[in-house]
């Protein structure tokens, strides 16, 4: 298997933080950013949602490989609160509306992931959720979390591996998955193209 080991991987994402997650793994891998559509019908179910999009930003940058023996993985996290998908904040004001709303309840983060083999063209598609129970938070805490930027670009306004840590009270599932990758469930959909993350090339 050592040969299919050597397969290019393309991450689909200019985000640092499935990057950061991604390199983890050590397989070397490239970074192509997608700029895919992210619109999608309100009546799509979360589960719809993240796995559509994912496919949807790996195959943005199936032109811009321009390999023949490559892998292209997409990802798309969403956060859903008792039926009301949260994408990320277009404003400050949004975001203090997400983490009022959250604060205090448990939410399912969605994680959606998809791997396309290229030149054969397999495609696997897969989701993982997390569920997270938010501590009470005062007006002045989430106005002073807001106003650190954190949560700008983040699924329902914050992260979970920075300062956000400290409004999470638990979760129940993979904190990866939370923070943007899920690698337990990218590791498995990857051996399915030859790649064992725990057996690199030479051993």
């Amino acid at each position: 298997m050592d040969d299919e080991n050597s397969r290019l991987l393309i991450l689909a994402s200019g985000s640092p933080r499935r990057k950061e997650l991604l390199s983890m793994l050590g397989i070397p891998f490239a970074v192509v950013t997608s700029e895919a559509d992210e619109s999608t019908p309100p009546d799509w179910t979360p589960e719809r949602v993240v796995r559509s999009l994912a496919l949807r930003k790996a195959e943005a940058v199936i032109d811009a490989s321009n390999q023949r023996d490559t892998i292209i993985i997409g990802s798309d996290t969403i956060v859903e609160l008792e039926g009301r998908i949260l994408g990320k904040p277009v404003d400050k004001q949004d975001s203090k509306a997400m983490l009022t709303a959250l604060q205090g309840r448990s939410h399912q983060v969605y994680t959606g992931v998809a791997c396309i083999g290229l030149p054969e063209g397999k495609v696997l598609v897969d989701h993982r959720v997390t569920t997270v129970t938010m501590r009470a938070l005062s007006p002045e805490e989430i106005d002073a979390y807001v106003e650190t930027g954190e949560p700008a670009d983040k699924a329902g306004s914050y992260a979970i591996q920075g300062l956000g840590s400290t409004l999470v009270e638990k979760i129940d599932g993979c904190y990866f998955n939370v923070v943007g990758l899920p690698l337990s469930l990218l590791g498995g959909m990857l051996s399915e193209f030859g790649i064992h993350v725990l057996v690199q090339p030479g051993e």
